[in-house]
């Protein structure tokens, strides 16, 4: 994958006053870095934050460094500057700058759950799920968590783990699978087979906790990624609320009468 590594290019401020005093302008690069070294951490930390909105993860790589230069314990800082990292796909960066947060707090649940993150996009899906579990440790009432270790569970077929994680998740928010946030999760997930598996799955929780849209959009995913035991929703107990439903006969026939 390829990184991008932010610079930030230091002027020595008797080279930015003689420019001022032959009339040269100054370029906008070694202004900014005047600016931020004449600027508090905290306005710092809220330049960052606004770039980092903006989609400017290189100017908010910046901003974050030079709140770091004075601040270098500032955990919440490490993380934050770790997640402009993860944008701008310097994943191996993101990872220290993460590591750097739980370094100066052990207890930063976000950024235990970060490194979690790397690790996943990275397919290392053993030491995310040991992030993941640690995150959770940390602050079980977090619904991501839940749904990212459950993630890493399913990347290594270990789907009744999977399945606790999702329904945990779900339970803390109804909402927690539906969210754009969640895509990434199943971006990673390579075959169209492997997708239809994930999809029925989470087919499964929503039919459980009665949510018969969420389980029909899921079926639907399922049925167009190909997964071939589709008929099993007029087997699995799951679905046994749902199976006089027309809406489920629209998706998957029911079983002809013998």
């Amino acid at each position: 994958m390829r990184n991008v590594t932010a610079r930030i290019v230091f002027v020595a401020i008797l080279i930015v006053l003689s420019q001022y005093a032959v009339g040269t302008p100054v370029p906008q690069q070694d202004q900014d870095q005047v600016n931020m070294q004449s600027m508090t951490v905290a306005e710092l930390e809220k330049a960052a934050d606004t770039a980092r909105a903006r989609k400017d993860y290189l100017q908010a790589i910046q901003y974050f460094q030079a709140a770091l230069k004075k601040d270098r314990k500032n955990s919440v800082l490490y993380n934050k500057l770790g997640l402009a990292q993860l944008k701008n796909n310097d994943l191996r960066a993101a990872r220290w700058s993460f590591e750097s947060a739980v370094k100066w707090n052990s207890k930063s649940a976000d950024a235990v759950n970060n490194i979690g993150a790397v690790a996943y996009m990275q397919k290392n899906y053993g030491s995310a799920a040991k992030h993941f579990k640690k995150a959770v440790a940390l602050d079980e009432t977090r619904p991501a968590f839940h749904v990212n270790l459950g993630a890493a569970w399913f990347s290594q077929k270990k789907l009744e783990r999977a399945l606790a994680e999702y329904t945990r998740a779900l339970e803390l928010d109804p909402e927690a699978l539906k969210q754009e946030a969640r895509v990434g999760i199943t971006a990673q997930i390579s075959s169209p087979e492997e997708r239809a598996k994930y999809s029925y799955m989470l087919a499964k929780i929503y039919a459980k906790r009665g949510d018969v849209e969420g389980c029909l959009q899921c079926l639907r995913k399922a049925k167009e990624d190909g997964y071939r035991d589709l008929a099993n929703v007029y087997k699995d107990e799951e679905f046994s609320r749902m199976r006089e439903n027309p809406k489920l006969h629209d998706v998957v026939a029911p079983p002809v009468a013998k």
